[in-house]
């Protein structure tokens, strides 16, 4: 049998001009998610990552941390969803024809400090849902079928490896939702209600081989004191 380990990136910088790179916390996320696999004696035969430079980043400093992993693998498949075009492009357009949604808008550039997370996740998955549907596109924003497609098509990559391979992916929230709803055989929808638990940088593990799949734990943070865990 083959292992899996899905990764979240640690954390980034969501509301500041530059969206795409860590913080200094979620650099120190990413070293302990290598210190705990070098901990455990785990050391993978393939290390994958996104595109994106907080997936990269994360997938370096982790391997800094321990000894005998692989040179890293970019697959721009496991690239997030664009999410910064869900709220500064699809946003805009369902607020103008939605005037429950344009005082969920009102409500996060009024929120302060203390409830930003808190407003900004209402309107976040109000317009995942619509994109998600299908009932809310623009042309530069990737539609769900094309995320739904290259995720999916990565993991069937995977699953393809030999037996007894070790899988790092170094990815987001998303795709490891998807993937987890592919795994469980469930509804689109159960991805992002996935998504939205999973944390920064945790783990989640899967065993696969003889064309099954299993789901053995899922959001694994344990290896991060508790000061030093993150949801956004």
């Amino acid at each position: 049998m083959s292992e899996l380990r899905l990764i979240r990136h640690g954390q980034a910088t969501p509301f500041e001009a530059d969206t795409d790179r860590l913080s200094p916390l979620g650099e120190t996320q990413a070293r302990a998610v290598g210190a705990a696999f070098g901990a455990e004696g785990w050391v993978p035969t393939h290390v994958l990552h996104g595109p994106l430079v907080r997936q990269r980043r994360s997938a370096e400093l982790a391997a800094e941390q321990a000894s005998g992993w692989p040179a890293a693998v970019q697959d721009a498949r496991l690239a997030e969803f664009d999410g910064d075009g869900l709220i500064r492009t699809l946003a805009p357009l369902l607020a103008a024809r939605n005037e429950a949604f344009a005082a969920q808008v009102a409500a996060f550039r009024a929120s302060d400090p203390q409830a930003r997370n808190r407003t900004f996740q209402a309107l976040l998955e109000t317009v995942a849902a619509a994109w998600q549907a299908g009932t809310l596109t623009h042309p530069d924003v990737e539609t769900w079928a094309a995320f739904r497609a290259r995720v999916l098509a990565a993991l069937a990559d995977t699953l393809a490896l030999p037996g007894g391979s070790r899988v790092a992916v170094f990815t987001s929230g998303g795709v490891i939702g998807l993937t987890l709803a592919r795994v469980l055989d469930a509804p689109d929808a159960t991805a992002l209600r996935l998504n939205w638990r999973v944390r920064n940088a945790s783990v989640t593990r899967l065993t696969f081989g003889a064309g099954r799949v299993s789901l053995d734990s899922f959001n694994e943070e344990a290896h991060l004191p508790p000061a030093g865990r993150s949801w956004r």
